[in-house]
């Protein structure tokens, strides 16, 4: 199971005793068991998808989104299905447009056939349990907490978490990283990449009209920060009195080396973040393009082992580079900037 909050953040809330904060730390110590209970799902890597025959071109979405009711049974019941009109639940209308925003990145950019390829349907359930803070993907489906209301809002109002728990997806079905260490780490960011670049793709930003941030909008107003993680400035999400900072580092100066989070697959995933930025704005323009391209052809190659490092993601995107726009390009150039400029060795 990969959560859209890293451990550490619950365990943050977790610890509060203040009488205000006393039914968000009791949501947060149910969250925290639940994750525990589910990790083995992912450390346990799930098995990559078997050969299939793909469309000539990528078919229409297939979305259905059920509402849990505040329980955790999965999936819940039926809200609505694709071609249905909206419901007027924000949750379930934001979930379907996420969906279909999902796949078509996914299908009009890099030419896949939703997250599998082969027009896997997108099943997504809302108001997933009381107070619930977090957003997963299970290896089948999105869920969606409603936030507790004091810390984070409806996980649903972000874009960038749906595109980067679906993005789970679709590395479970390609390179399948596992979830631990470096590799783990850049399963993370792989997702980041991709939720920024579903969310820049539905506005059609340019890199430097874009946030670059992972979760905006899901905090209230009560927390001093922007969201759960910046791809531009690792590091400088969040400062906040519950939440503590933002500790992600931005090179590998200060990567942090911790048994906690799977070996830091939430904190370390930083360094690869900041290195995709770095080659967009260098390159400008929209990074679904040249910065996309290399890094969704990274991730398919073939070439990245399940416990890949991250000297081996960047040489494989050096190469890729150099396959797609030539040794000494624009683009070979900006990402190995972005690797020395996190002082990643290739």
């Amino acid at each position: 199971m990969c959560s859209i909050v890293p451990p550490y953040m619950l365990r943050r809330i977790a610890a509060q005793d203040e009488p205000r904060l006393r039914a968000v730390a009791r949501a947060a110590k149910e969250s925290l068991l639940q994750i525990k209970g589910l990790q083995a799902i992912r450390t346990a890597t799930l098995p990559a998808a078997p050969p299939s025959a793909r469309q000539a071109k990528p078919g229409p979405p297939k979305r259905t989104i059920y509402d849990a009711g505040s329980l955790e049974d999965l999936p819940g019941h039926l809200v609505r299905k694709e071609g249905a009109a909206p419901v007027g639940d924000a949750a379930a209308d934001e979930a379907y447009d996420g969906l279909g925003g999902t796949h078509r990145l996914y299908g009009e950019v890099f030419g896949r056939d939703s997250i599998d390829d082969a027009g896997l349907p997108l099943d997504a359930t809302v108001h997933y349990g009381k107070l619930y803070d977090n957003a997963f993907w299970n290896g089948g489906q999105m869920v969606f907490g409603d936030g507790d209301g004091q810390i984070f809002q409806r996980f649903t109002k972000s874009i960038s978490v749906i595109g980067h728990e679906l993005a789970h997806g679709v590395t479970q079905y390609t390179a399948n990283l596992a979830y631990r260490n470096q590799a783990g780490a850049l399963n993370e960011s792989m997702s980041d990449v991709f939720g920024v670049l579903v969310e820049q793709y539905t506005k059609q930003q340019t890199a430097e009209q874009a946030s670059w941030l992972i979760g905006q909008g899901l905090f209230t107003d009560q927390v001093q920060g922007e969201a759960l993680r910046s791809m531009k400035a690792p590091g400088t999400a969040y400062d906040d009195d519950v939440l503590g900072k933002d500790p992600q580092p931005d090179s590998m100066d200060t990567y942090v080396r911790t048994s906690a989070d799977n070996g830091g697959v939430h904190i370390n995933s930083g360094i690869p973040n900041r290195a995709f930025y770095v080659v967009a704005a260098e390159l400008g323009g929209h990074a679904w393009e040249a910065p996309g391209q290399i890094w969704y052809g990274t991730l398919t190659s073939g070439a990245l082992p399940a416990t890949c490092t991250f000297g081996k993601f960047a040489r494989t995107t050096l190469a890729t580079a150099e396959e797609l726009f030539g040794s000494g390009s624009r683009e070979h150039d900006a990402v190995r900037k972005a690797w020395d400029t996190v002082k990643v060795k290739v």
